[in-house]
């Protein structure tokens, strides 16, 4: 018989997936020129970074639900800052590409993102080159290759956005490591909020003020409010779904419900836009690619689990995490001495980025991983 705790972490799961695909095609609903017709990519970002800076404001200072955390000025500007900014880019060219390429090729590109986040590890020097887990990036690579010669409607305009997209938030995952990681800070989903989306929405109003907000001032705009509402309602709820689905499960969990989410999506995709073409090649290249990412993902599995403290059961992991996590609004810093620092056991650990995330939601730094990896020995 199957126990409640089983039918629960289910339930978050089933959550967890009916959340990020709502969120991805209610974007693209609201920004094609065929649907609602909202094509201001920027806008829509600065709205839901003001709706959950907002909501963050509320249940810190005025409901306390949470305690912020003892931010200082150095960190703010060393760390919050230049992830505040990779942050927006991405989104900012990950909605955007919405205009120009359709739901079920941005998934396809997307599989590019184990790819970037190990190019850019090893470019700052956080993870290594090795031949294994470069054969698996050039398998990926050249899926999406494969893919990209199938889709019928290719744009480039559309493509370049995507990719570029899915670098910064490459590039957002390893800053999150090197600035975050090393200074111990935790922050849990509220607090990530609270610091992150004010200054993001800052870094969107210069492109916004440059790039939109002259064409706004001339054309007819649909604005609903009601729309808008839900739409960031749902963006907010999403980033709460992942935490609590990675509290109950795990890294790998996850990453299997990306692949069934994914899958899902281009799925419904071709159902609700019915534009959404999919070619043959195109699911021959999307399963190679996911070949190599499941490889990937079983190499990190493989690289953690072998880097654990031998006899320590299961059950004392999840004890240690529990304890972990009920303590992850707090700011401490890790003791300079201890193994967890620099080098010790633990911090091989360190060079294995958590790559999936989801790209609609992705405040939340690494989870359970991060916290896991940062607490005091």
């Amino acid at each position: 018989m199957i126990s409640k705790q089983l039918l629960l972490t289910y339930l978050y799961l089933l959550v967890y997936i009916l959340l990020s695909s709502g969120v991805i095609l209610y974007n693209k609903w609201v920004l094609s020129p065929k649907y609602f017709n909202f094509p201001f990519p920027i806008t829509l970002t600065m709205i839901h970074m003001g709706f959950s800076g907002l909501v963050a404001f509320l249940l810190i200072r005025v409901f306390k639900v949470v305690s912020p955390v003892k931010m200082t000025f150095e960190i703010y500007a060393t760390c919050v800052i230049p992830i505040s900014a990779f942050f927006a880019s991405s989104l900012w060219f990950g909605n955007t590409a919405y205009l120009f390429i359709s739901v079920a090729f941005i998934q396809m590109l997307k599989a590019l993102m184990p790819v970037a986040t190990f190019l850019m590890a090893v470019i700052c020097g956080t993870d290594k080159l090795r031949c294994d887990v470069f054969a698996n990036m050039v398998l990926v690579s050249l899926g999406v290759v494969i893919s990209s010669y199938g889709e019928i409607h290719f744009n480039v305009v559309g493509t370049v956005y995507q990719v570029t997209g899915i670098f910064a938030e490459a590039l957002r995952l390893v800053l999150t490591q090197v600035l975050l990681q090393k200074k111990g800070l935790t922050l849990n989903p509220i607090t990530s909020l609270y610091y992150i989306a004010p200054c993001s929405f800052v870094f969107l109003f210069i492109p916004w003020y440059l790039l939109e907000m002259p064409g706004m001032e001339v054309s007819q705009i649909k604005f609903n409010i009601w729309i808008f509402f839900s739409n960031a309602l749902c963006a907010l709820a999403l980033n709460f779904s992942i935490f609590l689905v990675i509290g109950r499960t795990g890294a790998v969990t996850i990453r299997v419900a990306g692949v069934l989410k994914d899958w899902i999506l281009i799925a419904l995709s071709t159902v609700i836009f019915p534009e959404s073409t999919i070619t043959k090649l195109n699911i021959i290249g999307y399963a190679i690619a996911l070949c190599g990412v499941v490889l990937y993902n079983y190499l990190k599995a493989k690289d953690i689990g072998s880097s654990q403290i031998p006899g320590e059961s299961i059950t004392e992991r999840a004890a240690k995490d529990l304890k972990t996590e009920k303590r992850s609004s707090d700011l401490y810093f890790s003791d300079e001495n201890s193994n967890n620092s620099l080098g010790g056991k633990n911090a091989r650990n360190g060079s294995h980025l958590d790559t999936n995330v989801d790209e609609e939601a992705p405040l939340i730094p690494s989870s359970k991983g991060l916290l896991s990896r940062t607490k005091p020995s």
